[in-house]
């Protein structure tokens, strides 16, 4: 059994996963998470294919449990707990989706929750966290850092931590969004994903790999505000920001994390940025033309193509669309201000 307070580590020298062992890992997330997750659409555009030159597929995590992909890695890590750890309760650290996909799940499999939050958490996402039962701890207004925090807890509570990003069952179950969209509409030539702390991209570039080869060109995209990934995957070690201001919530964390790092060096082709203006812009297309409630990280991708920031002309492209939390007033206000 892990000891409390930590997440059973990952297999490999050094605690590194080998890119067969990660492979077997997203199969394996493949058939657990698909037993309990939706299987969400796969949505296309003739308008949107017309805009891009390409032939485009939207997999729609904004309509998955608790509306966004955490859930899928949420789910592959902490249903692999022993009976005891969950007994004992899991503990979080976010500012948003990862809080509502760890609350969800531990509601389900019967395990106590603990999300610590800043304050200034997007308010909708604040209270499906408490709705799903979990207790939720500020921690700007104990003038602590989060992970800190959270460790914190997490010892004297006896609790087991769930990363956000940077571990392996995380980043394999984020995966099976994509390779559910590969399996669906089949092999693309490009594939568009959104970028925080980069559990998302890492899990679908090794789906992608798996699925497509060498054939899929693997595109992370982060908002302008905060690019520590671009960053990083340029020069070649990993960078770290202030906290960016950004309208892209789940896109604010200040760096990737060594694991995820990595998988971006072993799997990703290319890394871009747009800013908060194109993500506006990808909202509005996606909510009039589309009829998907789709929040800003959720459309990093979608804006990086409509914007051109990526060109697609002649390519079959899948987009992530990563969640669709949003507080509905501050949409009024940023469709207003467009």
């Amino acid at each position: 059994m892990s000891a409390p307070g930590t997440v059973p580590p990952p297999p490999g020298p050094g605690g590194a996963p080998t890119r067969e062992e990660m492979a077997a890992r997203l199969d394996d997330a493949v058939r657990r998470v698909g037993a309990v997750a939706h299987r969400t659409p796969v949505a296309t555009s003739r308008t949107l294919d017309e805009r891009t030159g390409a032939s485009v597929f939207l997999k729609c995590e904004n309509l998955q449990r608790m509306g966004a992909f955490k859930f899928r890695g949420a789910y592959n890590t902490i249903s692999r707990l022993e009976p005891a750890a969950l007994k004992r309760g899991v503990i979080a650290y976010s500012s948003g989706n990862h809080a509502q996909a760890v609350a969800l799940v531990a509601r389900m499999l019967d395990a106590p929750a603990v999300i610590v939050m800043p304050s200034h958490a997007p308010r909708p996402k604040l209270e499906a966290t408490r709705g799903y039962g979990a207790e939720v701890v500020f921690y700007d207004a104990l003038g602590e850092e989060r992970e800190a925090l959270a460790a914190r807890l997490a010892s004297e509570r006896g609790l087991t931590l769930v990363p956000p990003f940077d571990h392996p069952d995380i980043i394999a179950g984020a995966g099976t969004a994509a390779a559910e969209l590969f399996e669906d509409a089949g092999p693309m030539d490009l594939l568009l994903v959104p970028v925080g702390g980069g559990g998302l991209i890492s899990g679908s570039a090794l789906a992608a790999d798996g699925k497509c080869g060498e054939c899929c060109r693997v595109v992370g995209v982060e908002p302008e505000a905060g690019d520590d990934a671009c960053r990083s995957f340029r020069e070649g070690r990993i960078v770290r920001i202030a906290p960016p201001v950004t309208i892209a919530d789940g896109a604010r964390t200040p760096s990737v994390g060594p694991l995820t790092f990595e998988m971006m060096r072993r799997h990703v082709d290319e890394m871009t940025t747009v800013p908060d203006r194109a993500l506006i812009e990808a909202m509005r297309f996606v909510w009039e033309r589309m009829k998907l409630v789709v929040e800003p990280t959720g459309v990093l991708g979608l804006a990086a193509l409509l914007s051109g920031r990526v060109r697609a002309e002649g390519r079959r492209v899948g987009v992530i669309l990563s969640g669709g939390n949003v507080d509905l007033a501050r949409v009024g206000e940023w469709f207003a201000a467009d």
